[in-house]
């Protein structure tokens, strides 16, 4: 990969290339950047679409399912002559006329313990877009061993949250520090419902995040908890402290 922008480059990009905090820089940095997204339903959607037109040079793709005609709702990078192809596929076609100069990597199948901790050594930063906790433990545990950042999101309702875990920072928590086990009584949105403008909210979000800390510019959300109350249009912000006698972070772990 060139070490330098073409001319399309710099003609594609330079609205953000005139912000002071990316500039030339910042875009080179995102164009030689490798993004993990696990998921690419109402998170993975504007998560994909934004850190493609932004410019991130090589996007790793992992879903399992087919699309559903009852993901069109929120599920934005997806459409009707889509439906009973796989998520990974369907992305692919439209991140693929969306910025072409782009490289996409694609996992059509579910990531066991080995082939997740794989695919996070292979990419700078991972996108939590799941919809389990399963699987956001998973992906957690995998991301402080390679000690890779993760920008993890969740929407339900009209609900969500967004959290930044960076094990590269000593004073980082991880997932597992803020939610522990779970429960037991954990709902999906195909039982509980969600609005599609939350999710694609979290999304980019998530994509924001994803840029600042790739392109190095801001202040991301290391050590706080932004929750968003989308009936109420309002933000709570909590802090988050890391958990010396976590099991997946802490000193014993």
């Amino acid at each position: 990969m060139s070490l330098e922008l073409n001319d399309d480059e710099l003609l594609r990009y330079s609205r953000q290339i005139l912000l002071p905090q990316i500039d030339i820089a910042g875009q080179l940095r995102l164009k030689h950047s490798r993004v993990l997204i696990v998921g690419l339903g109402g998170l993975g959607s504007p998560v994909a679409l934004y850190l493609a037109a932004a410019g991130v040079g090589e996007l790793h793709l992992a879903d399992f399912d087919t699309v559903d005609l009852t993901n069109l709702q929120r599920q934005i990078i997806h459409d009707v002559s889509q439906v009973g192809v796989a998520k990974v596929d369907s992305a692919i076609s439209r991140l693929s006329a969306l910025n072409p100069q782009i490289r996409l990597v694609s996992h059509r199948t579910a990531l066991d313990v080995d082939s997740l901790a794989a695919a996070v050594n292979a990419v700078d930063l991972v996108l939590d877009c799941s919809d389990n906790f399963t699987t956001r433990e998973a992906v957690n545990a995998a991301c402080v061993a390679a000690g890779k950042p993760l920008v993890s999101g969740a929407a339900i309702r009209l609900e969500g949250q967004l959290a930044v875990f960076d094990p590269r920072r000593a004073e980082s928590p991880c997932y597992h520090c803020l939610y522990g086990h779970g429960s037991e009584a954990e709902l999906t949105c195909s039982e509980a419902g969600v609005v599609g403008p939350l999710v694609g909210l979290v999304g980019s979000l998530q994509a924001l995040e994803a840029l600042k800390l790739l392109a190095n510019f801001g202040e991301p959300l290391v050590g706080r908890l932004l929750l968003i109350d989308a009936l109420g249009s309002r933000f709570r912000e909590l802090r988050v402290k890391r958990d010396p006698a976590c099991s997946v972070c802490g000193e014993r772990a």
